[in-house]
């Protein structure tokens, strides 16, 4: 089974996750920019974080043999900050870069008036930049934020097919299919959406434009869940091709809208601007 998780945010994770997931079959991912948890005070916060995604984590990923790829954006969260939206000032160059295969995440968290501004704002920009777009549905009110979300995507001119709509449920998905744009999923251990849930949606609306995704971070979560939902299809009826299709195919199809993805043999440098993933020099045999 290969993998390729589309929604996975791997600054938050060890090196034993790289390890577990490339040894379960993840062969590449995608990292958006996301909230980190507590504030951001500055721009300057962001555009290191930015840097990382596009230098350290893919280094990190290369010492496993996994492609990873980014995006970049202002989060929902953190458009509601003064302090915070200057950044998107700063998102053009980013948008620019090699690795970058979509904007995101935007879109809503509370569905405040400074969010529609960040969202059509980013939209805006994948649109220049010719970048599909990932779009952050909300925790709360999922329905309303879906609908308000299709809203300012139709305003912006953005073609569907080129939106991935994520953290989507069984009460939103057939909108959201409905739609044109493409239907992420994230499973989790206990909140959103898990295996069997995941299955019987597959089983219902098929598996065109779908995205399944871990979207494993600093909270509890898993970054095996896609080859979990990868079995649990197997042991539900699913063929080996539909597993590919779902776990493989779609985002690579979805995410090669960008002209950046690049899944082919990488170079894999010992050290990244003089540093390693060890800590301390290597271990050596006693005695010498």
């Amino acid at each position: 089974m290969r993998i390729f998780d589309p929604h996975i945010h791997m600054s938050s994770r060890t090196t034993d996750d790289y390890e577990a997931m490339r040894a379960a079959g993840v062969e590449a991912l995608v990292e958006p920019a996301f909230w980190l948890g507590q504030p951001r005070t500055s721009v300057g916060s962001f555009l290191d974080y930015f840097d990382s995604l596009l230098g350290w984590e893919p280094y990190r990923a290369a010492q496993y043999g996994i492609a990873h790829h980014c995006t970049i954006a202002l989060n929902p969260k953190e458009a509601n900050d003064p302090r915070c939206v200057p950044v998107l000032e700063e998102l053009p160059r980013y948008l620019d870069k090699d690795n970058v295969v979509a904007v995101g995440e935007i879109g809503y968290d509370s569905m405040t008036p400074a969010e529609d501004h960040a969202l059509a704002a980013q939209l805006e920009l994948a649109v220049r930049h010719e970048l599909p777009a990932l779009v952050h549905t909300p925790h709360r009110d999922k329905p309303a934020g879906l609908d308000r979300t299709l809203a300012v995507v139709a305003e912006s001119g953005i073609a569907p097919g080129r939106v991935a709509v994520d953290h989507l449920n069984e009460v939103t998905v057939a909108r959201a299919a409905d739609s044109g744009c493409w239907m992420g999923f994230s499973v989790y251990p206990d909140t959103k959406m898990d295996e069997d849930r995941m299955v019987r949606v597959l089983k219902e609306y098929g598996l065109e434009r779908v995205l399944v995704n871990s979207a494993a971070d600093w909270g509890k979560s898993d970054p095996l869940k896609t080859l979990k939902v990868g079995n649990a299809m197997l042991a539900a009826g699913f063929t080996d091709d539909d597993v590919d299709r779902v776990l493989w195919r779609n985002p690579v199809e979805f995410y090669g809208q960008s002209g950046r993805l690049e899944l082919g043999d990488r170079a894999n440098p010992a050290t990244f601007e003089g540093n390693s993933i060890l800590r301390g020099a290597p271990a050596t045999p006693a005695g010498r």
